[in-house]
């Protein structure tokens, strides 16, 4: 029998029903801006690859409670939500694409021809092709003991397409996109047929992941779109949305799904998608967009993560006042604009969550 969540905001968040307060948690909550995360990683001295599951290497029991372990670190500083700690590079290992981190994720042979495309494996046993994350979600239930929801969460196709082609992150630290991404943009116009054929894989694989994230306990799901900044509004709507729409019309329909699309500000192509949540950046006013979506879909977001990285405590009051103002207390989960900086001080993390906890509209 499905243990009762004592902490069900976010679930209910989601579901658009009334709340004591508006949810919060972050994204990259369990990382590398905490400094237990990087004393735990220093002590371990594993290569990511071992801890995310992008590899082909023998599983460890080890392996499986440092995962559990960092998962709940952001858990003592009271957020409303834990994630499970992997990478959205995870499941491409068991369909042959098996990046290592170095420190950035590194591709030895970028997937841009026909019979690279053929090659992938599907997923079509996540029993046995990733028993890792059905143990590491297991034991997270376990440990939680009905205490707090569990999200998992997936790789948007278009966004896992640009890591393959690519070779490595699409992104440049900071902001913006490398170099590297050329060849994606390149398919996009001159071989249109084979990116949809990739995306056509990854789709299914994605269906078949969360699902199985689900069956094995994951309580909401979150798809990234993590490249949507970059795209334009055309590019979206031919190899981004409807990928979206296949994958939110195919998960199991008890567990709410969650589309966050980086700094996207076509909100109404994100609403077509049919998630339930939609996870907005700073570019949108949250409250326009409440207005024009009316209701019939949750939010979440969206305080501008550099605030937490440069502002005082003042500002990040602030930013977290005029946030949970513009998001109402239905329908909202409170979160940031992208994940946390690697560089933000722990101390802005802590206040975030405790300021969110705590403020009252009045």
């Amino acid at each position: 029998m499905e243990r009762q969540v004592k902490n069900d905001l976010i679930l209910r968040a989601a579901k658009c029903l009334p709340v004591e307060r508006v949810p919060v948690w972050m994204m990259r909550q369990a990382g590398r801006s905490d400094p237990l995360y990087r004393q735990i990683r220093q002590e371990l001295n594993l290569p990511l690859e071992r801890l995310f599951r992008t590899c082909p290497a023998p599983m460890l029991d080890t392996d499986v409670e440092w995962a559990v372990k960092i998962s709940l670190l952001p858990k003592r500083i009271g957020v409303d939500a834990i994630i499970v700690y992997k990478d959205i590079l995870t499941p491409l290992a068991p369909m042959g694409a098996h990046f290592r981190f170095s420190p950035g994720p590194i591709l030895s042979e970028p997937i841009r021809t026909q019979s690279q495309v053929d090659a992938l494996c599907p997923l079509d046993d996540p029993y046995v092709q990733l028993e890792y994350t059905g143990q590491v979600i297991r034991s997270l239930r376990e440990k939680l003991n009905g205490e707090l929801p569990l999200i998992g969460f997936a790789g948007a196709p278009l966004t896992l397409a640009f890591f393959l082609i690519a070779g490595e992150s699409p992104m440049k630290r900071g902001a913006g996109i490398s170099e590297k991404a050329k060849p994606v943009f390149e398919m996009m116009e001159d071989a249109p047929e084979l990116l949809h054929q990739l995306l056509d894989k990854l789709t299914e694989m994605t269906i078949n992941y969360l699902n199985y994230q689900i069956s094995q306990g994951a309580q909401i799901v979150q798809l990234f779109e993590s490249i949507a900044d970059v795209l334009s509004q055309q590019m979206y709507e031919d190899f981004a949305l409807p990928y979206h729409q296949r994958i939110f019309a195919e998960l199991n329909s008890d567990t709410s799904g969650i589309l966050f699309a980086k700094e996207c500000s076509y909100v109404n192509l994100m609403h077509q998608s049919g998630a339930d949540v939609l996870s907005i950046g700073k570019c949108v006013d949250l409250e326009k967009a409440k207005t024009e979506i009316d209701g019939s879909v949750a939010f979440q977001g969206n305080v501008d993560n550099d605030i937490l990285r440069d502002g005082t405590f003042s500002d990040i009051t602030e930013a977290v006042r005029i946030c949970i103002e513009q998001g109402g207390k239905t329908g909202h989960i409170l979160n940031l604009s992208h994940g946390l900086h690697r560089d933000t001080p722990f101390e802005n993390v802590k206040h975030f969550v405790n300021i969110a906890k705590t403020y009252q509209d009045s």
